[in-house]
């Protein structure tokens, strides 16, 4: 590999690998500085961004931060590039493609036929260049849009998970949480919830359950529970009525492999659950929704499972959208400060992650949404989770998360309300799925025709969901 050289007020410093380059470009973050790949001063870190952003796009298809022959992901991500979409940028350089990214020319459509010619490392590398409205302005330009039994991502629209935690999953506490969120709206992208006792028979009563209640009430969204892919093919096995597959990723073979999968296992995952056949027909061709996977990450999951390989958490994220593309997920969302501050320090640090995440991700193609959030040791708060929500909705995130109070009771971190997506909804004028809001206005949620605004009393309808 080709060492790297720069020179900032007379003094010289020499990068040796791509992998150190990018490290050290990276803004600071605690993840980094952790591992002992981050630049020395703020000086180096200049001098590497100034030589990355002299860097042609080409030097990413010839040099792998992780090599080729010990990691399936950088297998995946050269034997899958798509060299004819690459073709218009092929010429550029790193700043080159950020100059190209905020001209006019990156339209909607440049930008969704440019995806699959863009490696993760490339995507990763112009966000450590760029500032932090670069990375809104040009994620904002990009919409990705997927199905199943409503829309996600089209424009002026603001979905969310509801996420129905309960320590003991205890159906009573579940229903309440549950209520709380259809009543404000939130639940469009899917109900979600993490699982207190994480076993088949406990994931199969949570499904069910989910299930009764959108079938009961013809609700279009989804269900899922948050467990291990081979639960949710055992469930499916057993005749559980899967909607999502989850799985949490990351952008190392090993870090996948502390995770308990590899691509093989999500591809099964994805074969699965598409042998249901539960997605609502979109079209006269009779094709049913086929986006059936719901994926997370987050910077600094490949450090902690001792699989990051020399690089920077940033980039390693990025990474991570390459194994989710591969699989045309419904859904993939950061859960950007939940790792804590030893990898993210403090809010600025969160803002910044969310930011480059939702960039990347959207860049790559991928239907990107991000859980705001902060553990309660880092040194972050919800003013900083406020700033984070309204610049992702700025930047056309596809959805966030719904939590009674902004507490999730089950995983003990911070993160956003039911009352925080309507604040988003309305001061930038969002609604939710098109289909989820038909419904909403129909049953008595929503005013007909208001900007997220609730109806003054509860449907009675809703009083049955509890006990």
């Amino acid at each position: 590999m080709s060492s790297f050289v720069h020179t900032v007020a007379g003094q010289v410093y020499r990068f040796d690998d791509l992998r150190t380059l990018m490290a050290q470009a990276s803004p600071e973050r605690s993840g980094d500085l952790l591992a002992g790949v981050a630049a020395d001063s703020a000086a180096e870190r200049v001098a590497a961004q100034m030589a990355l952003a002299d860097l042609p796009l080409r030097t990413f298809l010839s040099q792998s931060v992780v090599p080729y022959e010990d990691d399936e992901v950088t297998r995946l991500i050269i034997d899958t590039h798509d060299a004819a979409a690459f073709a218009p940028v092929a010429h550029l350089t790193v700043g080159g493609l950020r100059e190209w990214l905020l001209g006019d020319d990156a339209d909607e459509a440049a930008l969704a036929a440019l995806a699959p010619g863009l490696t993760p490392e490339m995507v990763a590398a112009v966000g450590k260049i760029s500032r932090n409205q670069d990375l809104i302005a040009v994620a904002r330009k990009c919409r990705v849009v997927t199905r199943f039994r409503n829309t996600i991502g089209l424009a002026g629209r603001l979905s969310t998970r509801l996420q129905p935690n309960h320590p003991t999953d205890d159906s009573a506490g579940i229903a309440a949480s549950l209520l709380d969120g259809l009543l404000y709206g939130s639940g469009d992208a899917v109900i979600g919830i993490n699982p207190a006792t994480d076993n088949v028979p406990q994931v199969i009563q949570l499904l069910q359950m989910m299930d009764a209640v959108i079938q009961r009430y013809g609700i279009p969204t989804q269900s899922c529970v948050l467990t291990h892919v081979t639960n949710t093919i055992q469930a499916i096995e057993r005749g559980a009525p899967v909607d999502l597959v989850f799985q949490s990723i990351a952008g190392t073979e090993a870090a996948n492999r502390g995770f308990g999968i590899d691509l093989a296992v999500l591809a099964e995952g994805q074969a699965a659950a598409l042998s249901l056949q539960r997605g609502a027909v979109f079209d006269d061709t009779g094709k049913r929704g086929e986006h059936v996977m719901y994926f997370e990450t987050g910077q600094g999951s490949a450090l902690s499972a001792g699989g990051h390989h020399g690089c920077d958490q940033q980039t390693l994220e990025a990474r991570a959208y390459a194994v989710a593309r591969r699989f045309k997920p419904l859904l993939v969302n950061t859960v950007v400060g939940f790792i804590g501050p030893e990898y993210l320090y403090d809010g600025k640090q969160i803002i910044r992650a969310g930011l480059e995440d939702h960039f990347c991700g959207k860049l790559l193609g991928l239907p990107m949404g991000c859980d705001i959030c902060y553990t309660n040791h880092a040194q972050a708060d919800q003013n900083d989770m406020d700033v984070l929500l309204t610049v992702l909705g700025v930047a056309g995130c596809s959805f966030i998360m719904g939590i009674p109070g902004s507490d999730d009771v089950m995983l003990n971190y911070q993160t956003t309300s039911f009352h925080d997506a309507l604040y988003a909804r309305r001061v930038l004028g969002l609604q939710p799925a098109p289909e989820f809001l038909r419904w909403l206005e129909q049953v008595g949620v929503f005013e007909p025709g208001a900007l997220a605004r609730l109806a003054a009393h509860m449907p009675p309808q809703f009083a049955r969901l509890l006990p």
